[in-house]
């Protein structure tokens, strides 16, 4: 991952700085990504974070580049979509979703970030992409225009202890009949507590454990988390 400069941008929401990267993905393609210049920008005069039940604190995470989203990244630049409507939960910047409609796929990307939509919105254009779908999906709310998808797709999303219930939850509402969950995770402890719960709204786990570094050489240590459900 290269960061190409540090800057604000014309477009950029007031009140923030980005930087604009270039982040690898498998196959030799990379993304043009803007993201918040670091984890201190915060800027909410209107009270949007309260509104969204997100703190000071959090508020800024959505706009970084994880390692786990690049290891979701790289396993969507050949998965299986054709014909799936797949949904990306907690995308942050998306660079899963951005992937998959590279290879026009059905893609929908989700967040409850305020923030999420204009900078997907900005990502796409830096890629030359048509826009992406997108909606709201806070898992603790009742989200009724998102609908049902064959394939939910999300990175590092159990970092707080009330995650489990509410995300399995949150994908057992949007999950057709026939689903496939895949979850990139970085060993949180919240994992075990997590397959409790998707093992109750019938879906079926296994595990795959990921420890090739990331494209600029740095370690990664997680797991690839994969749940079916059947009709």
């Amino acid at each position: 991952m290269h960061v190409m400069h540090k800057t604000g941008a014309a477009g950029t929401p007031a009140g923030y700085q980005v930087r604009f990267q270039q982040v690898h993905v498998n196959d030799g393609a990379e993304l043009a990504i803007r993201a918040l210049l670091d984890k201190q920008q915060f800027h909410d005069p209107e009270g949007l974070a309260a509104a969204a039940g997100i703190t000071a604190a959090t508020w800024p995470l959505f706009g970084q580049v994880w390692p786990s989203a690049q290891k979701l990244a790289d396993l969507m630049q050949t998965y299986a979509i054709a014909g799936r409507r797949v949904l990306e939960i907690g995308c942050g910047l998306a660079l899963a979703s951005l992937v998959i409609q590279r290879r026009q796929g059905n893609i929908t990307a989700s967040d409850c970030h305020p923030l999420a939509e204009s900078f997907l919105d900005a990502n796409a254009l830096l890629n030359h992409l048509p826009p992406l779908a997108y909606q709201t999906g806070n898992w603790g709310r009742d989200n009724p225009a998102l609908g049902e998808f064959d394939l939910i797709i999300g990175s590092d999303v159990l970092y707080e202890r009330s995650h489990p219930e509410q995300l399995a939850g949150f994908i057992a509402l949007h999950a057709a009949p026939q689903c496939e969950v895949l979850i990139i995770d970085p060993n949180r402890s919240n994992r075990s507590a997590f397959n409790r719960c998707m093992a109750g709204q019938g879906f079926v786990m296994s595990e795959m454990l990921i420890d090739a570094p990331l494209h600029d050489g740095s370690p990664y240590k997680g797991r690839l988390l994969t749940y079916l459900r059947a009709a």
